[in-house]
């Protein structure tokens, strides 16, 4: 059921957002990384690809979580909305909050999805959405709140989509990963 993740070609933008948030040198991060600190430099200006390795440690490392608190309180909010929205991870599309209208919508139970990527469900409009989202400034600092958009239906009885107007608002978790609030509207 575990779709891949999105395959970003700006991953080195949200390793310098991290490393920032997390207040990383790149000499610090290097040695996460097991490479040389200009390594860490090319990757982040988009002049030197990662080998797939890296990529998928980089991914598990930005990939949102829900920690105690406020992000917990994010969750309650979905979970409890009359309309038919979810939370995932900005990145890795990973199901981290349902509500019960979404969740009505799949022919499988919840929590068989909550934690999985949702990538493998997604509608050819989406995909160019998303494929758009760095020429958007979507994870830049001065990202817009949110981008409304039309979308097809996928055929799928697991996770449905039907055609519709499709809104997503990025929101950044305690820990300064994000999330995607998708809204069906």
């Amino acid at each position: 059921m575990a779709a891949p993740f999105f395959q970003s070609p700006h991953l080195g933008v949200a390793l310098r957002r991290w490393r920032l948030l997390h207040r990383v040198k790149q000499q610090h991060a290097a040695q996460l990384f097991n490479v040389a600190q200009s390594t860490i430099s090319r990757w982040e200006s988009g002049v030197q690809a990662m080998e797939p390795s890296e990529r998928a440690r980089l991914e598990q490392l930005l990939a949102a979580r829900l920690q105690p608190g406020a992000d917990q309180a994010l969750a309650r909010l979905v979970g409890d909305s009359p309309r038919p929205v979810h939370l995932v991870c900005d990145l890795s599309h990973r199901l981290l909050a349902c509500s019960p209208a979404r969740a009505a919508q799949f022919s499988v139970p919840l929590d068989e999805l909550m934690g999985t990527s949702l990538w493998g469900f997604v509608t050819p409009e989406i995909a160019r959405q998303e494929a758009a989202l760095d020429d958007l400034g979507w994870r830049s600092v001065l990202a817009p709140p949110s981008l409304e958009f039309a979308t097809g239906a996928n055929d799928c009885a697991l996770v449905p989509i039907h055609q519709s107007l499709c809104r997503w608002t990025r929101l950044t978790l305690s820990d300064g990963t994000a999330a995607r609030l998708v809204e069906t509207l």
